[in-house]
């Protein structure tokens, strides 16, 4: 299962992103954290970006926007701004389904918030019917590379053998013989990687909807994915992690995060315009 792609047209919505113009200083709009299913306002508490300021809905029919009151500005990504953006979303996660918006998603007015609802209700109560109690999780691995060098060493008697010649003959050995060792190495490790992704794919599949890999960081990691879970499969989800990790605990380290909510399953692109 692919992430979720709903592309959205909403005219004249008068919302303000990164890179665009902003409005007048002093000017007050509505922060858009997420879009649940909620047909009664509600009030999460003052936990929202900026400081504290209080989190509500915005409603229409059966959809709600979960907004805070902000100045309108080009929010910086900095680490408290980001973690206030994403605590917002846990909180309200905890007790409903939701489709997370970008980070620094501002609209001009509660009005403007409302047009989004009813411009974009059938593409947004398809998503959350898809989404409906189901929860993220990453997973990375990073590897001892050396332990790893050392398993294969052990294991592949091509290149245990060769090895051995080389250490004999250090004197003699040649350069050649030295860089065909490094490439049947770097063979060898390329394909240990694979198996073991394989193996942890293979293994929390069992227990999930659907799982995405994305990009690796840095030369340890070899596997960096987000699972989409349901939420009644949590805990198996969460024993199979740790079964795995256990068995792998020599050679692999694993860093399991969550649960979160769907980013890697939703992407929400609005089409928007500008207000005048």
């Amino acid at each position: 299962m692919k992430a979720l792609d709903a592309s959205i047209a909403e005219a004249g919505s008068g919302s303000e992103t990164a890179g665009e113009s902003l409005a007048s200083a002093g000017e007050e709009g509505k922060y858009v954290y997420c879009i649940i299913r909620h047909q009664a306002a509600r009030d999460f508490g003052e936990i929202g970006i900026g400081g504290g300021a209080r989190v509500y809905t915005v409603q229409h029919a059966e959809l709600a926007a979960v907004v805070s009151d902000t100045p309108i500005v080009i929010y910086d990504p900095t680490r408290e701004n980001v973690l206030a953006h994403e605590f917002v979303n846990e909180t309200v996660m905890r007790e409903f389904t939701v489709i997370p918006m970008s980070f620094g998603t501002v609209f001009r007015s509660e009005e403007d918030v409302g047009q989004l609802l009813r411009s974009t209700y059938e593409a947004f109560t398809d998503v959350l019917e898809k989404m409906k109690d189901k929860i993220e999780f990453g997973v990375q691995i990073r590897w001892d590379r050396d332990r790893v060098v050392e398993s294969i060493e052990h294991d592949n008697d091509e290149i245990r053998k060769l090895k051995d010649e080389i250490t004999r003959n250090a004197a003699s050995s040649t350069y050649f013989a030295r860089m065909q060792l490094g490439r049947l190495i770097e063979g060898a490790l390329e394909d240990s990687a694979g198996r073991y992704v394989a193996t942890v794919h293979e293994e929390l599949r069992r227990v999930s909807v659907a799982s995405r890999s994305n990009k690796v960081i840095g030369d340890r990691m070899i596997m960096n994915a987000a699972f989409l879970v349901n939420r009644s499969d949590e805990k198996a989800f969460d024993d199979a992690v740790k079964e795995l990790s256990l068995r792998f605990e020599h050679l692999l380290a694993f860093k399991y995060t969550g649960p979160w909510p769907p980013y890697n399953f939703v992407n929400i692109k609005l089409k928007l315009e500008k207000a005048d």
